[in-house]
């Protein structure tokens, strides 16, 4: 047990330099794009030593400071618990049968702490934030879970592990061509988990111009640093499992998590910010059919 917890050490060290580069490269591609030089690939570690040597004197509730530790909890959990690198022991963390359901509690759990944390920062604002973070994560979980469905029924399985093990042996096992209606779904849905243009509608840059960076500073924002490094990674680490075949290598893990992080990089430069209910209703329109569909094409001509 004790070599499992430093394999997930090591993990955890390796990926999180590597989310933290990536959210540098991503920042500097929207930079270019808006024809900006933009900041340094190496700012995010510039930006964690500045908010560890700040200090703060505010005093708010216990569950406004729980808050950024709840939504790193959320991204280390999501990463933990899921095999990272098919077949190796050092990335295969804690991965167990069943562990899907599982993931899937830890993709809301930060939500939902920084919920609670945002209740008691006593901003008139909050309220805003919070009912814009609940309305839309809950909009996208549901297409989002009707292609895990036909996944499951497709694999009849519900551990990860076992989902990726079934997609071995080729290209053409991948779910990305076994059931693309299912990857599709997935795929529209998991853009609002990244909440990059045009579903940044919690933050609202534009219009809001308070919320987390602004509230949260000092070791807080580290822990809220940190989760946008290893959060955004773990997502697209579950989707690489998901659909398209896992990973056996760890550039390839590098290479197909990266692809996976540019699609929304893609869509997010391409597309101003939706409104809230114009968010929350195209992800239960085109999404959620499409995953209805999937469930449907496994139940009726794939068992």
């Amino acid at each position: 047990m004790g070599e499992k917890i430093l394999y997930a050490f090591i993990s955890v060290f390796l990926t999180i330099n590597y989310g933290f580069l990536l959210n540098g490269l991503i920042r500097k591609i929207y930079a270019r794009v808006g024809r900006r030089h933009g900041i340094p690939f190496y700012q995010m570690y510039i930006d964690l030593l500045k908010s560890l040597a700040l200090r703060t004197n505010i005093r708010h509730g216990v569950m406004f400071y729980l808050g950024p530790v709840f939504r790193f909890t959320g991204g280390i959990g999501l990463f933990l618990f899921m095999p990272v690198i098919f077949g190796s022991e050092l990335f295969a963390n804690f991965s167990f049968s069943g562990d899907l359901l599982l993931l899937l509690s830890f993709q809301f759990f930060g939500t939902l702490g920084m919920a609670l944390g945002a209740s008691e920062s006593g901003h008139p604002n909050s309220a805003i934030g919070v009912t814009r973070g609940l309305a839309q994560m809950t909009a996208v979980e549901v297409p989002f879970v009707m292609a895990l469905m036909a996944i499951a029924v497709q694999y009849q399985s519900i551990s990860l592990h076992e989902i990726v093990a079934a997609q071995q042996g080729g290209i053409t096992n991948w779910t990305l061509f076994t059931n693309p209606l299912a990857v599709v779904a997935g795929m529209l849905a998991v853009l609002g988990s990244f909440m990059r243009p045009p579903f940044d509608v919690v933050l609202a840059p534009q219009e809001i111009p308070i919320g987390p960076p602004t509230e949260y500073h000092s070791n807080y924002m580290v822990y809220l640093q940190s989760n946008r490094a290893i959060y955004p990674l773990a997502k697209s680490i579950l989707i690489m499992n998901l659909f398209f075949g896992g990973a056996t290598s760890f550039g390839e893990m590098m290479l197909k998590t990266f692809l996976v992080i540019m699609w929304s990089v893609f869509v997010g430069v391409s597309f101003p910010r939706f409104r809230v209910e114009q968010s929350i209703r195209w992800f239960l329109g085109i999404p959620l059919i499409i995953g209805v569909l999937a469930i449907v094409y496994v139940q009726f001509f794939l068992n």
